[in-house]
């Protein structure tokens, strides 16, 4: 697997190049814009031009795109969807800009109307932007997150995604990112060789191996199904070492990006700030057959 994390992209998406170099990353993930806020400057020529020369020159790749947090096309609310959707279109097409061939978002949550109006308000919106982005965007493809089962959050059990992707197609520019502090709060366990197993089958069987694109490595600061998402140091919650090691030894993810997404810092007892996406990367790697 292509190992990286999610890095900050201040001062321009091409620093982020940079600072992955430096901490040992072989893929990326970035924000594109402020990923708490709803509007953007345009990528100028100037962006788009860094960026490509970025790319050039470091062996970082794939690199993916994570969407900003505010949107929400599950929204019952009329205006609230419309104004996700068009920020949804805008990362796509940012994405498309800079070469970026895969973005994830967050499914959606259903707020005070019901898991089936939500999907189907998801539903919708993959399917528009799909067609408004083939010609702007036509190499990204668009990955549902794998989600914690938190609230009224939608994309938590297997069948969800199931029937996004084939409602919200079926197109070949949808997949999923499979985040593994989501899955394993959602009640999914991966813990041990045969159950990651299990697991893995019963994604196949109801979604399709073939449709993980990216993967979110995070441990879990809480137990098995607890819906609750928070995300702990590799080898340091809930999931241990052998489930991360489960990953890592599957021959079917060969090539596959990996993006760390655990807290970035922590001190030491002498109060020393240690950079821990180096010590989280180092683990995922000795936990290599």
């Amino acid at each position: 697997m292509r190992l990286g994390a999610h890095m900050s992209a201040a001062g321009g998406v091409y620093k982020a190049f940079g600072r992955a170099h430096e901490i040992g990353c072989e893929s990326m993930l970035v924000f594109t814009k402020s990923n708490r806020q709803w509007k953007t400057k345009p990528l100028t020529d100037e962006d788009i031009a860094a960026y490509k020369k970025a790319a050039a020159e470091h062996d970082i790749h794939p690199v993916a795109v994570h969407a900003s947090y505010l949107i929400n096309v599950a929204s019952p609310k009329d205006d609230l969807w419309e104004k996700s959707y068009q920020a949804m279109k805008v990362e796509i097409e940012r994405a498309g800009q800079l070469g970026i061939p895969f973005i994830t978002f967050h499914p959606g949550s259903y707020v005070k109307s019901d898991e089936a109006s939500g999907l189907a308000r998801i539903a919708q919106a993959l399917k528009r932007v799909l067609a408004e982005t083939a010609v702007s965007a036509p190499n990204v493809t668009l990955c549902l997150e794998t989600m914690a089962g938190q609230g009224t959050n939608l994309g938590w059990k297997f069948e969800h995604l199931a029937q996004l992707l084939e409602e919200g197609g079926p197109s070949d520019r949808l997949g999923v990112t499979f985040d593994t502090c989501h899955v394993f709060a959602a009640g999914y366990d991966i813990r041990s060789p045969e159950a990651y197993a299990a697991t893995m089958a019963e994604f196949d069987r109801i979604v399709g191996l073939d449709r993980i694109k990216t993967f979110h490595f995070n441990d879990s600061k809480f137990e098995l199904g607890q819906k609750k998402d928070r995300h702990a140091h590799i080898g340091e919650g809930f999931i241990g070492r052998e489930g991360f090691a489960n990953f890592l030894n599957d021959p079917r993810w060969t090539g596959y990006p990996a993006h760390l997404e655990t807290p970035k810092t922590e001190e030491d007892a002498d109060g020393n700030e240690i950079e821990m996406d180096v010590v989280n990367l180092a683990t995922l790697r000795s936990l290599l057959k």
